[in-house]
């Protein structure tokens, strides 16, 4: 018995346990040390906001003290109470809402059906629109020029101000384009043998098809249009009705800066100025208009999520 041979499968067993046996310790360390990692990434990531939000609803004169790191030393919702104080916030919230969903649909719609257009290889122009279109990434007429332009076609004190001349993004429409050429295009071969018309295509199966990467466009543009205020200080200025919340909120921290040169100011009419919680400072209202502007956005992003992860990997991958 003590000459028998052990099976090449017995041999091949054996070096396979002692090698997981002498490596058993490398997944335990492994998702430790990432367990660890990924916890104090979270924390690096979530401290500012959670910071912006503890000083927003502490004590104007306290927070000057400095120290306010996750949680209020001393409670207070006069710093929220001085950004609504004035009637005007809501006016220009709405104004902000409006502004957003109309440029976010009709960027969309006209950026992606531009994309679906300069993505046919039978259009013979397309390579030379493209060029345009890219070159105005690179170079502007600059800022006067656009003050012209925008006062020439009659869009100053207007609404339309905010939406018309951000209807058509030459950036967007590359992302587009670049996921449309990955959709197979013996699919759309298809639909025209089927009788289906240009425009039939893109309603029916381009638009469908490119949810994802429409979606993490319009979070781009609906980003971009929320937090825009400086064209409402060009274009719009004169006129308060057409003020956006961006505008109002900035004017609102300017104007607490400003006042005065102590850096204590009193936030709105009938507040009792010997009190340090009836009393603002420019880092408390800056805390309270950050998460004011922000909140909205942090609403729409879990929905939008899901397709933002899908449409940032456009054009990764080329098979």
């Amino acid at each position: 018995m003590g000459n028998q041979q052990i099976s090449p499968q017995k041999t091949a067993g054996i070096v396979i346990k002692k090698r997981l046996g002498s490596s058993g310790m490398e997944p335990i360390l492994f998702n430790t040390f990432n367990t660890i990692f990924m916890i104090i990434l979270v924390t690096v990531t979530l401290y500012p906001f959670l910071n912006t939000i503890a000083v927003s609803f502490n004590a104007g004169n306290d927070t000057i003290r400095g120290g306010i790191y996750l949680w209020p030393r001393i409670w207070t919702t006069q710093n929220y109470k001085a950004v609504f104080v004035t009637g005007t916030i809501y006016d220009a919230f709405w104004v902000s809402v409006a502004r957003t969903v109309l440029s976010t649909i009709l960027n969309i719609f006209l950026t992606t059906m531009l994309a679906y257009t300069l993505s046919r290889k039978e259009y013979v122009f397309r390579k030379s629109i493209t060029v345009i279109f890219v070159l105005t990434m690179y170079f502007s007429a600059g800022l006067i020029p656009g003050y012209f332009l925008i006062k020439n076609l009659h869009l100053l004190n207007s609404f339309w101000v905010y939406v018309l001349p951000s209807m058509v993004s030459a950036f967007n429409m590359i992302v587009i384009r670049t996921y449309i050429g990955t959709i197979p295009e013996s699919l759309l071969e298809s639909a025209k043998i089927d009788g289906a018309g240009d425009f039939k295509i893109f309603i029916r199966i381009i638009f469908p098809l490119c949810k994802p990467v429409l979606a993490t466009v319009a979070l781009f543009v609906a980003v971009g249009a929320w937090n825009s205020w400086f064209d409402a200080f060009l274009y719009t200025s004169s006129r308060q009705e057409l003020s956006t919340l961006q505008y109002e909120l900035m004017k609102l921290l300017s104007s607490t800066m400003n006042s005065n040169s102590n850096p204590n100011v009193a936030a709105g009419v009938g507040m009792n100025q010997n009190s340090a919680q009836a009393m603002v400072t420019p880092l408390s209202i800056r805390a309270a208009v950050t998460i004011v502007a922000s909140v909205p956005i942090l609403v729409v992003y879990p929905f939008m999520q899901k397709y933002f992860v899908v449409g940032l990997n456009v054009g990764s991958v080329k098979e």
